[in-house]
């Protein structure tokens, strides 16, 4: 059970991970299909934070209190986390404009019923 709660948000990541890819290959739905991209894009985030953390060090906040001794954590792959989820959300707007659009023209949001879309 310590094992677990070690890795937990590595499963977190992982399972948001899964359902994301579930739900972009199963559903036949846009809405769940993007929705499904934003598990896949919430999961990845999840997997990086965790894999950037290292037990017992602090935040990279340099104050005057703080010794410069102390040992931090990597800010990078936060960083990065940061950028990623501003462009997850430019992404996901896109997309759910897009679907606005597609059914105002075809009157249906489901994949296998619109034209040109068919495998």
């Amino acid at each position: 059970m310590e094992i677990l709660a070690q890795y937990m948000y590595y499963v977190g990541g992982v399972g948001l991970i899964m359902i994301g890819l579930y739900m972009v290959l199963a559903k036949t739905n846009l809405i769940k299909i993007i929705l499904g991209l934003t598990f896949l894009d919430t999961g990845t985030h999840v997997l990086l934070v965790a894999i950037g953390y290292v037990r017992g060090r602090t935040a990279p906040i340099f104050s005057k209190g703080v010794p410069e001794t102390t040992p931090v954590v990597d800010p990078v792959p936060q960083a990065l986390v940061l950028t990623a989820i501003v462009i997850g959300i430019g992404v996901i707007a896109l997309a759910l404009a897009l679907a606005v659009r597609v059914y105002r023209h075809y009157g249906t949001l489901d994949v296998r019923q619109i034209k040109g879309l068919r495998w």
